[in-house]
């Protein structure tokens, strides 16, 4: 039984950390600020409630705070005819400020997403900022990343000592091999990617959009 639970819980551990992994190497494309829980509608919200625009300014680029204050002006003025205009000019900030931001990432924004649609992995993130710690989940990562590649390492070891046995033995072999140094490769360049490098990207990308 503690087999099946350890086994039970390594695997949503593995899932957990490659889930973290792939959010960071795809950057923008994970749209994580498109929910209506997300950090931007959050902090809209507050901006709304204080009638103050300047704490979410920092989400576009300066090229469009004009755009922002223009249009906050307009909803905070829609906000004082009723609930139900409230609640069409407070959505359309959020769309308005979320699309601007998408926008600068070089990203689509199709629409505002419901509550509840934050991946797990991106949840496990912003709690190790909340906590401002990020011991609990470095060592999750260390773990889960050790027993990922000690199982394909085993898979290509015993693949290895029947590779000669015949051509199907050898071909699992071969399969074997590829799964490994891809995988190693693979996390190999996340953990030693050039920050400074992706920075620099970024920083053209955004150079090619009005943001």
């Amino acid at each position: 039984m503690k087999t099946v639970k350890r086994s039970v819980n390594m695997t949503f551990s593995m899932a957990l950390v490659f889930g973290i992994i792939w959010v960071v190497m795809q950057g923008n494309a994970f749209a994580y600020f498109d929910t209506i829980d997300g950090p931007v509608v959050i902090e809209a919200k507050a901006a709304l409630k204080k009638g103050d625009v300047t704490p979410v300014l920092k989400w576009v680029k300066k090229t469009r705070e004009d755009e922002i204050k223009a249009v906050f002006k307009k909803v905070l003025a829609a906000r004082s005819k009723g609930p139900e205009a409230q609640e069409i000019a407070d959505r359309y900030f959020f769309e308005t400020l979320i699309r601007l931001h998408r926008a600068g990432e070089g990203a689509p924004f199709t629409r505002l997403k419901p509550a509840g649609k934050i991946e797990p992995s991106v949840a496990s993130a912003d709690k190790t900022i909340e906590a401002g710690s990020v011991d609990d989940l470095s060592k999750k990562i260390g773990q889960a990343a050790e027993e990922a590649i000690r199982e394909r390492f085993a898979r290509l070891m015993e693949a290895k000592t029947h590779k000669d046995e015949s051509i199907e033995a050898g071909r699992e072999y071969v399969e074997s091999y590829v799964i490994y140094v891809h995988f190693i490769e693979g996390f190999h360049n996340i953990i030693t990617q050039d920050v400074n490098h992706a920075v620099h990207a970024n920083t053209k990308r955004e150079e090619n959009h009005e943001y």
